[in-house]
């Protein structure tokens, strides 16, 4: 099984993200909001980060939010549909809360 997070899986494009926002297809909780497209025409997921200044001043904590984020959907992309989804923070989480962003981000990410 393939556990990595390359260039493949990433949204990385201005064009990728506004494509997916265009669809306007999103899930919200309380920490986070996922937007989703149709299906990407590749045959895995790809994700797209965004943590804004406003949920969070300091660079360690938006770089520590995206990276349990990352590391969750590293995880878990087998099981989603090729489709390109974009995660936005909407409330600050640390280290204490980060257990409930996952189960939130599961929850969000289930096929429908």
């Amino acid at each position: 099984m393939d556990y990595g997070f390359g260039k493949r899986y990433r949204l990385l494009k201005t064009d990728d993200f506004s494509s997916v926002f265009a669809f306007k297809k999103r899930r919200s909780s309380a920490m986070l909001q996922v937007y989703r497209s149709e299906a990407n025409g590749l045959n895995h997921a790809r994700l797209g980060l965004v943590v804004s200044k406003k949920t969070a001043k300091r660079a360690h904590e938006r770089n520590y939010m995206k990276r349990v984020l990352r590391d969750w959907f590293r995880l878990n992309k087998a099981t989603l549909p090729p489709q390109d989804f974009v995660v936005r923070v909407a409330r600050a989480f640390n280290r204490e809360t980060a257990a409930e962003a996952r189960a939130q981000l599961a929850q969000l990410l289930a096929k429908r």
